[in-house]
């Protein structure tokens, strides 16, 4: 097999609309020479160049693996449909972008899964790469198809496709899954099923084939394990100690324009606020911090390296971070009088942003600032475990107009459990008075209000939840623009038909699998994308299969129902999260466990729990900790008091 494709892509590149996608030579990229004695992977992003070159999984594992002696690691996005169409004309493979080898002679497929509209390009790449779409097809010879991310803990919908999945953090299981793979190329790459069977062994490795599926009527059964030694549940894989992890070293700079084109530096992994609509707050716990010292050293370096002007301290709530002040104020004071390096906390909590934090930022220059009530009443944001008051969120407003923003955004969610139109008109309300606090300031204060319709994600508390309608989520938009007309509000929202079709693909099973493949085989490939969109594949995908969409979507799940994701543990128990829904209908909040008694929701056990944050101390600025969000919200659930023990959300397609 010829191993460099350049000479067929480049008079192609002439014919596309950005053919820097597919070059490479980024810095911070490399080209590994490859070895027979080396597994090799191919890293893809099933999205554009633009979409998953800034994606930081997949950068982390990219330099694990090259820093092996056993395993060498490219990467590859899916080619835009107008490179596509060239390449299927020409009988062009899918390739790399580092050395632009075609994907075929690479060892491992491996995808990372950030959204569920992606799948359809799952299979689009492995047809492109010239492998089997199916699992069951593929030979010894063919690469294997790994895929990991947040949408791997279900891995139902895919799992005909899929030789194995990755639940949970990857730093740590991708060196002992080479290790299994060398082996099995060492001994001439014979016995596909033997090596798929070791791979279900190596904790936190899911694969499909040694479970079988039993169907009552329409409901689940069971996923029960084929063969001794394959564990009945998979576990998730924890990196309990992110200092021991310091990537990227070397992040990618892009030839392009792409989103998040900036520095990005993790100050930690997890987050127990405890919102029940959050998938990536969920199944990320426990909270892992990554030293102050550490952040700073990888700030320097990366800014040295990059070039860029401006850094991103990334997490699910960053203003959290116990460090906070003092990074921000060392990355400000290194920076003073320079006016070139901004910094951004693309991830905050109203009710941890202070004055503080505003005024050290805006020294150097004013970055976007982005808060996220979620909803819009306090009763909701009860229910919905987003202890927010008005207080806060107004406060840290005043704080950003006060220091010179202009602009803030606000993302809500509509079709949220037990949602009623007076919380619905509450997000109108709500950026109403945010604009008239920044009018104090200056008169050309406004603000953005992004609405995402609910989707209700496996491993939460409203995974139970019947999804609104298309038709109920663009009543509700109606509302909310009908309220907003002439106010200083800017308001966007995301498709409903594209949240409806997230829903199937999020909370299905593995008949779904060929609803995927009919949507992909009919040309539905960018599903996130608003041009490429078409609910209507979806639709007749499920009539062509004998499903019922709103049996998958709009319906609640009862306590005693098996869900397609149960023997894919998170760590949380079941009666936790159960209990949580029906706290959630009781409209009772909880606390941050962080400064409270834990919950015993099952996570904090063994390893991880020598490095999870305690403190006795509560954030400053915030209302978590006080005890005022229960006075104005009712009594914690008798359950949850004095235990010792221990998001994704709304959807919607991307516009181009």
């Amino acid at each position: 097999m010829t191993t460099d494709l350049w000479p067929r892509i480049e008079p192609l590149l002439g014919r596309v609309e950005k053919p820097a996608r597919y070059i490479g030579m980024e810095r911070g990229s490399v080209s590994p020479q490859h070895r027979p004695d080396q597994v090799s992977w191919l890293l893809i992003y099933p999205d554009t160049y633009e979409i998953g070159l800034p994606n930081q999984g997949l950068q982390i594992l990219y330099e694990i693996l090259n820093e092996r002696e056993d395993a060498a690691a490219e990467r590859a996005y899916a080619p835009w449909v107008d490179l596509e169409a060239e390449m299927r004309a020409s009988g062009l493979p899918l390739f790399s972008v580092d050395t632009h080898r075609p994907a075929g002679a690479f060892d491992v497929l491996a995808f990372n899964l950030s959204a569920e509209l992606v799948f359809t390009n799952v299979l689009n790449c492995i047809d492109l790469a010239g492998a089997p779409v199916r699992a069951e097809d593929r030979r010894d010879q063919d690469p294997l198809v790994m895929c990991g991310g947040h949408c791997a803990f279900n891995p139902e919908p895919l799992a005909d496709f899929v030789d194995a999945f990755v639940i949970g953090d990857g730093e740590e299981a991708v060196g002992e899954i080479n290790d299994v793979l060398a082996a099995w190329k060492r001994a001439g790459k014979t016995n596909r099923e033997g090596v798929l069977r070791e791979l279900a062994t190596v904790p936190g490795v899911y694969v499909p084939s040694m479970y079988d599926v039993d169907y009552d009527g329409p409901f689940l059964a069971e996923v029960r394990p084929k063969y001794p030694g394959v564990p009945a549940a998979v576990e998730k894989r924890t990196v309990a100690d992110l200092a021991e992890w310091p990537y990227p070293k070397n992040q990618l700079v892009p030839l392009i324009e792409v989103v998040h084109d900036r520095l990005n530096v993790e100050v930690f992994r997890g987050c127990t606020r405890g919102c029940r609509f959050c998938q990536a707050g969920m199944i990320t716990r426990p909270v892992r911090e990554r030293p102050e010292e550490q952040v700073r050293m990888m700030v320097r370096d990366g800014l040295r390296r990059t070039g860029y002007d401006e850094v991103a301290l990334t997490s699910l709530s960053t203003a959290d971070f116990s460090g906070i002040d003092d990074v921000v104020g060392d990355i400000v004071n290194a920076q003073e009088g320079t006016g070139c390096v901004g910094v951004s906390l693309p991830s905050l909590r109203v009710d941890a942003f202070t004055v503080g934090i505003a005024s050290q930022i805006q020294q150097v220059r004013r970055t976007g600032l982005t808060f996220a009530p979620e909803a819009g009443t306090w009763r909701m944001r009860k229910v919905i475990n987003k202890l927010i008051t008005e207080e806060d969120l107004f406060a840290a407003v005043d704080a950003a107009y006060s220091n010179g923003w202009r602009r803030v955004k606000l993302y809500f969610l509509t079709g949220l459990p037990t949602e009623a139109d007076e919380d619905t008109l509450g997000i109108a309300e709500l950026a109403r008075n945010v604009v008239a606090i920044g009018r104090k300031y200056t008169k050309s204060a406004s603000a953005t209000a992004s609405i995402g319709g609910f989707v209700p994600k496996p491993h939460t508390p409203f995974q139970w939840f019947g999804q609104n309608s298309v038709e109920e989520l663009r009543r509700k938009v109606g509302l909310l623009r009908d309220a907003t007309r002439r106010s200083g509000v800017s308001l966007k929202w995301h498709d409903a038909e594209a949240s409806f079709a997230e829903g199937i693909a999020s909370r299905g099973d593995r008949r779904i699998g060929k609803v995927i493949e009919r949507v992909w085989r009919g040309g539905g490939s960018f599903q996130e994308w608003s041009e490429c969109f078409d609910l209507g594949r979806w639709t007749d995908a499920m009539a062509a299969e004998g499903l019922d969409p709103d049996w998958y979507v709009t319906r609640h799940r009862t306590e005693r129902e098996v869900l397609p994701w149960d023997h894919v543990t998170a760590g949380l128990h079941k009666d936790f999260l159960w209990q949580e829904w029906r706290s959630a209908l009781n409209e009772h909040g909880l606390p941050d466990c962080r400064w409270t008694p834990c919950y015993d929701c099952g996570v904090c056990t063994g390893q991880a729990l020598e490095h999870v944050v305690a403190s006795t101390v509560a954030p400053a600025g915030g209302s978590q900790g006080t005890g005022q969000d229960l006075e104005r919200g009712g009594a914690v659930p008798v359950a949850f008091l004095g235990v010792k023990d221990a998001a994704g959300n709304g959807g919607g397609a991307r516009a181009r």
